[in-house]
């Protein structure tokens, strides 16, 4: 009986109201993507519209991972909200570039730079719908 490599460890803080702080443990992939994926839900449904997901102990991610974090940022662009990614490891971090994620959610080394990142946005005046 093969023993799971390395357990996901989801734990969710949050520096305010309407920001949670996710910080990831361990390989996400198909294996693990389902119970990222609930934490995510779950902040969207108590009203968190900012996602700053920290992958610093992320050894390993695959497509499925990949996935939930554009579903959460399709999701949390329409509230308005959004997401950001802190300090991916290496080989994350290849791998958001590599398939364009991280041109389109924004990569910070710090929860501070996320932070300040989320005020811009708030702090910048609505676009006029044409």
């Amino acid at each position: 009986m093969p023993i799971a490599q390395d357990p996901l460890s989801v734990e969710v803080t949050l520096p305010r109201e309407d920001v949670a702080l996710v910080t990831v443990e361990g390989y996400l992939d198909v294996d693990t993507a389902t119970e990222f994926q609930h934490h995510l839900a779950n902040q969207l449904h108590h009203g968190r519209r900012h996602f700053l997901l920290d992958l610093s102990e992320v050894p390993f991610m695959d497509s499925s991972g990949m996935n939930i974090i554009l579903r959460v940022y399709q999701e949390a662009r329409e509230l308005p909200g959004s997401v950001h990614i802190i300090s991916p490891t290496p080989a994350v971090r290849r791998i958001l570039d590599l398939t364009g994620v991280s041109i389109t959610v924004p990569v910070s080394e710090s929860v501070d730079e996320a932070l300040e990142r989320v005020d811009g946005l708030q702090a910048a005046p609505a676009e006029p719908e044409a």
